[in-house]
């Protein structure tokens, strides 16, 4: 099931995206909450109850509506850094003993074919494509063997980054380096863990004005979701909403020799198997 935030005539709500369009699930299910966030903290009840109308007559075309961030502000975005085998080798990096993680904040959140700012206090604007957890339930010291049972699904994250920002010393320059606001395109949907099967098995592309520049798999994770839960869990209690990137694999802008960073005008689009993709134009941040 892929689930989706949508804005028709104004108004933002909640549905199930088909390949025939757009079902609204506030008119096929008007008892169920209005919000992503609120669903997803509604538990297997909500998901049970939207997992019954997959195959009901849709509401909207996919032209008709324009698709928003599928959590407009998540509870948290807690993100791996380093955590592909071919990106600590293009960063001439050591592989971590542990996940590394930092937090992006919520207010980067941004939807998945909506514009990046390229503000005028950096010129090192990169991009990095990722695999998101969703959680699902709210859950601390989970076990590894256990931890699919607290995702609700996955989708597709742009860790945007400005890398001088990120490199002005350790540890909060990773927050104020990839946290800036419309630095966390997401979606284009939440596709939930039953539809994706394994996720550690899919194909991850990111282009920059057609131009091929990720092609990886997440296969050549370090630690793959399960792992990362379980670390992250350990101290933090993690909330339903919750989205965790999981990590860039090679072929970043800053490794490109020279690097080829973002400028007003690229369109970034990445796409991962299963999950669709999101395209975001990169345009000079309003002032």
């Amino acid at each position: 099931m892929r689930l989706v935030t949508f804005q028709q005539n104004g108004r933002p709500r909640i549905g199930i995206q088909t390949e025939e369009g757009i079902i609204d699930l506030s008119i096929a299910a008007p008892d169920l909450p209005k919000d992503m966030l609120s669903f997803l903290q509604a538990g297997d009840t909500a998901m049970k109850e939207a997992r019954a109308l997959e195959n009901a007559s849709v509401h909207h075309s996919i032209n008709d509506v324009h698709l928003q961030c599928p959590i407009t502000v998540p509870p948290m975005m807690l993100a791996i850094g380093l955590n592909y085998r071919l990106h600590a080798e293009e960063t001439g990096s050591a592989l971590p003993k542990v996940p590394l993680v930092f937090t992006k904040q919520q207010t980067c959140a941004n939807g998945p074919f909506d514009d990046i700012h390229a503000p005028p206090e950096s010129a090192l604007l990169d991009y990095e494509g990722e695999l998101g957890i969703v959680i699902g339930k709210k859950c601390r010291r989970v076990k590894k063997s256990e931890a699919e049972d607290y995702i609700a699904g996955y989708c597709i994250v742009n860790d945007v980054s400005l890398r001088d920002w990120q490199s002005r010393g350790a540890p909060a320059s990773f927050t104020m380096g990839k946290s800036w606001d419309t630095h966390g395109p997401m979606g284009p949907g939440i596709v939930t863990k039953e539809e994706v099967g394994d996720p550690h098995q899919l194909q991850l592309k990111t282009w920059v004005n057609g131009e091929l520049r990720q092609n990886s798999n997440t296969n050549d994770l370090i630690f793959n979701c399960f792992d990362i839960i379980e670390f992250i869990s350990t101290a933090l209690t993690l909330q339903p909403g919750t989205v965790i990137p999981t990590g860039t694999p090679s072929g970043v802008a800053a490794a490109m020799k020279p690097p080829a960073w973002l400028v007003p005008g690229d369109i970034v689009k990445i796409e991962i198997e299963k999950l669709g993709h999101i395209e975001n134009k990169v345009i000079a941040e309003p002032v």
